[in-house]
């Protein structure tokens, strides 16, 4: 029996602090983590081996424009359809430049 997720791959999403980024898939994840530095930024989760597979309910890996990233905690971010067409685009030039 699978989960229902609250986020989705590809959704825009902000943190409480207003930095904008997009939920990344776990295969994402995993190759980004390698190559980008984790932003530490307020909500995000800390405990050593905590997110080695997020389950995008409470674990949910973004990728932020600063091109940084961080598991957050699901309560510290929310969704953000809104958000301009060109950090979406951006966000996701970051993701295909680190894919290779």
């Amino acid at each position: 029996m699978e989960r229902k997720r609250v986020f989705e791959p590809g959704d825009m999403v902000t943190s409480f602090t207003g930095q904008s980024g997009m939920v990344i898939s776990e295969e994402a994840y995993l190759d980004i983590k390698s190559h980008l530095k984790e932003g530490r930024r307020p909500g995000y989760y800390f405990s050593p081996g905590c997110c080695q597979h997020p389950d995008y309910v409470t674990q949910v890996p973004v990728l932020f424009e600063d091109k940084t990233w961080d598991v957050m905690r699901a309560m510290n971010i929310r969704k953000a359809p809104n958000l301009p067409g060109e950090k979406r685009t951006y966000i996701q030039s970051i993701i295909d430049e680190k894919r290779g």
